[in-house]
């Protein structure tokens, strides 16, 4: 997909959901899965700000959970824009079983009480949870006609259009728009010449 092997996440999507979904990319030889073991699980809910640095228990099977939700996001986007029912029984789960709990706790600042929402434990589920949430909030809500793919023909990033004009193309400038820019130049050249 590029010049330089990039085996870190991506994090371009502008939307924590197809984060996750980008966390497999490129094509053929150039293909990087990012969540391999529970760790990287971890070390992904990290980078995306969703688990503090400190955290280190990684509940067993956190893989399996994090690639089946993974797979039935991107199964659920595929229904979307082909307009087929789809049961999306894996998110459901997650979204149950995960659920917040909500507190009522004093906040000194305010001098008041406020509601605080935590995660109810350390299982697979709860540390999924926000990402499947925001993937429903994406796909129920108006936004889920600006989810697109890239364009470039060798990558797969998924991103949410929330340009003013609705008209992204790529992934990130960065790393596929100018490459196919200068590609297109090429291309018209050769052909003018």
């Amino acid at each position: 997909m590029h010049t330089s092997p990039i085996t870190q996440p991506h994090f371009l999507a502008n939307n924590l959901a197809l984060d996750l979904i980008n966390s497999a990319f490129g094509t053929g030889d150039e293909y990087h899965d990012c969540l391999t073991d529970d760790a990287s699980v971890i070390a992904w809910l990290k980078a995306a700000k969703q688990l503090p640095e400190n955290f280190t228990d990684a509940p067993t099977g956190l893989i399996q959970d994090a690639l089946a939700l993974r797979q039935a996001m991107v199964q659920t986007i595929e229904a979307v824009r082909s307009g087929k029912e789809y049961n999306p029984e894996r998110i459901n789960q997650i979204l149950d079983s995960g659920r917040p709990v909500r507190m009522l706790e004093w906040n000194s600042q305010q001098a008041g009480f406020s509601v605080v929402e935590c995660r109810r434990d350390n299982s697979c589920a709860s540390l999924l949870e926000p990402v499947a949430m925001a993937f429903a909030a994406l796909v129920s809500g108006p936004e889920v006609k600006y989810i697109r793919q890239c364009e470039a023909h060798d990558c797969t990033l998924f991103f949410l259009d929330t340009t003013k004009s609705h008209r992204r193309r790529w992934c990130s400038m960065a790393l596929c728009g100018n490459r196919m820019k200068v590609a297109a130049f090429r291309s018209r050249k050769q052909e003018a010449d």
